[in-house]
């Protein structure tokens, strides 16, 4: 299994000299004396000791070992719940939670960074905590003063946790479609009944209790999306100081056996007339639900992030190691056998493109990270309609395209690893296992696709792209009298250009048939995706070499970083030609074939 070692010099790189957080912190209070680098360090170092020496170890044991479920109740693997009682006592639940109930007030971006070394070192259990942050956002949010007395402070404890009940059998992605029913009753509370599958860590042992947050119909409700409302259901009910009464009548009636994240539960959940708490107005359940989804998004994104990186790691280990053949340049360690299969060009091509992604992607999730705080704290209108409008922008290409590229790179490790790589010991085939499922929750690479063309792009009538593409264009001019940019910057310009123009080709031909944005939409969202990580990776690649202009003690670091760069822009931004060819080609050939005639 690749021993997880938290990369926090890239870590650093990305918040203290991409992100310039020590000075870009400084405009909000709350922060002022918390971001800094002292602070920090600090804390990602102790973030890093608990992800490497107390859960990477039970990685893949609790892969092999999986969730136990007997008449309700589930059991998770071996060390999970000590591992969650360590977390909570290093106040790791309360980090970014509101100081009147127990939290440290950290930024999110924060606690991105120390997410992504959950997810990297274990992947199961970190989803424990990243579904019970989920609940605590939306709480404080959307629910009363005394919703947040009873059940938000135990959650920042980490005394209990929480979830996100959505989807049920019959409804997937769609949730205009649910059935679960929510009757009024004399008590002021409601009646939640109904089944949810899919449920993350739905039932477990981890904490005393567990608060749902569950989405249900009231009596009358619109249909659609406009009548839904969003419930808190506990899993023991409680009186008005929180304490515990009798079991609430929700079960787990199973889990599912599944591909990959074995330590997780995935639980079908039935409420049975369980108590439940109203959260927010009436039939506006989804619009106080997205508070949760596009958290759950951005910590999805993460996911795929800690899949290039934890996939690097292991591939770069064995490749140092593993004597095959000769380089083909001639002997490159005369002292072997053999030499190490680093020095042929297919390794260095898989390990290179893994590390690009790993990379781009942390620089990409901690810069949404950065505008997700500018949106919560910032008292400039404009700069929030700013970051507000790029988050909703860069949300779904980061979440589609860091777990489309974190399934890259682990498919890369395992390939790297030959034969070995198939073998369970090895730990590499569960990175795959593991890695697979972050394309398809939190809304398909499909759907994120179409919610970026038609919902972002088209709807906003290009508003929300020419923000994005007027900073790729801020950046070059800025930069345009840089030598050692020039390169980076002609390619970005011809693409920021090309961009446009595709996106008023798709535009033209939905006009005359609407199929054509679906046909775009995947290709398009990958097309985006290469040119928003070229932007990053020429912003990365500028402050390398300012560095190495200067004089540096770290010249390897830096040396890494140029060379990482325009790898990505030879070998990597290619990609977006194969992309743009497919959209020009249209939605003819894919609409050819009637439903029926698919045969076989």
């Amino acid at each position: 299994m690749p021993l997880y070692k938290a990369p926090l010099r890239d870590m650093q790189f990305v918040l203290y000299e991409l992100l310039n957080i020590e000075q870009r912190y400084q405009q909000f209070p709350e922060y002022a004396d918390q971001m800094n680098m002292d602070v920090v360090n600090q804390y990602l170092e102790v973030a890093a000791d608990f992800c490497e020496n107390e859960i990477a170890p039970l990685n893949q044991n609790g892969d092999q070992e999986g969730c136990h479920f007997e008449q309700g109740k589930v059991t998770t693997p071996r060390g999970f719940k000590e591992a969650h009682q360590k977390y909570a006592e290093l106040g790791f639940t309360s980090l970014t939670a509101d100081p009147k109930y127990g939290g440290q007030g950290m930024p999110t971006l924060l606690r991105i960074a120390i997410s992504e070394m959950l997810c990297g070192s274990n992947w199961s259990w970190a989803m424990y905590q990243g579904l019970s942050h989920g609940a605590m956002r939306t709480l404080e949010h959307h629910g009363t003063e005394q919703q947040k007395q009873t059940f938000l402070t135990k959650l920042v404890a980490g005394i209990w946790t929480g979830t996100m009940c959505l989807t049920e059998s019959h409804a997937g992605s769609d949730l205009g479609l649910i059935r679960t029913r929510a009757e009024p009753q004399a008590d002021g509370s409601y009646a939640i009944t109904g089944e949810k599958i899919f449920i993350s860590a739905g039932e477990h042992d981890l904490a005393e209790n567990i608060i749902h947050i569950v989405l249900a119909r009231l009596p009358n409700a619109p249909a659609g999306t406009k009548g839904i409302s969003l419930f808190i259901v506990p899993k023991f009910n409680v009186d008005e100081f929180g304490h515990l009464l009798e079991r609430n009548h929700v079960v787990c009636s199973a889990i599912e056996h599944k591909m990959g994240i074995h330590g997780n539960a995935t639980c079908v959940m039935n409420f049975d007339a369980a108590q439940g708490f109203l959260i927010g107005p009436e039939n506006r359940g989804l619009n106080c639900m997205f508070t949760f989804m596009n958290t759950a998004r951005i910590g999805t994104a993460v996911q795929g992030l800690a899949a290039s990186q934890i996939a690097f790691q292991g591939a770069l280990e064995y490749a140092r190691d593993r004597l095959a053949m000769r380089a083909l340049s001639g002997i490159q360690y005369p002292e072997k056998n053999a030499d190490p299969i680093i020095v042929h060009p297919a390794v260095r091509s898989m390990l290179m493109t893994q590390k690009a992604f790993a990379e781009g992607g942390r620089a990409l999730a901690y810069f949404l990270a950065q505008h997700a705080d500018i949106v919560e704290k910032t008292k400039d209108p404009q700069q929030k309609q700013a970051s507000d409008e790029l988050l909703a922008f860069l949300t779904p290409i980061a979440k589609a395209f860091l777990t489309e590229s974190g399934n890259e790179s682990a498919k890369h490790g395992v390939q790297i690893f030959g034969g070995h790589g198939f073998i369970i010991e090895h730990g590499m085939e569960q990175i795959v296992r593991d890695a697979r499922i972050s394309t398809l929750y939190e809304g398909t690479t499909e759907i994120q696709s179409l919610d970026l063309l038609a919902r972002k792009v088209l709807k906003s009538e290009g508003k929300l792209l020419k923000n994005m593409t007027d900073l790729i264009d801020q950046f070059i001019f800025e930069n345009q009298s840089n030598i050692h940019l020039k390169s980076y910057l002609d390619r970005l310009s011809n693409l920021n250009m090309e961009w446009l123009e595709i996106t008023q080709y798709i535009t033209k031909n939905a006009k005359q048939n609407p199929e054509e944005i679906g046909a775009a939409s995947v290709d398009y969202l990958y097309y985006s995706s290469y040119i928003v990580f070229a932007y990053l990776w020429a912003r990365m690649a500028k402050i390398a070499q300012h560095k190495l202009d200067k004089g540096t003690t770290e010249e390897k670091f830096y040396q890494a970083k140029l060379k990482t760069a325009q790898f990505f822009y030879d070998k990597i931004l290619n990609r977006t030609q194969q992309h743009l060819a497919s959209i020009k080609t249209g939605a003819e050939s894919v609409m050819a074939l009637d439903a029926e005639d698919f045969a076989f």
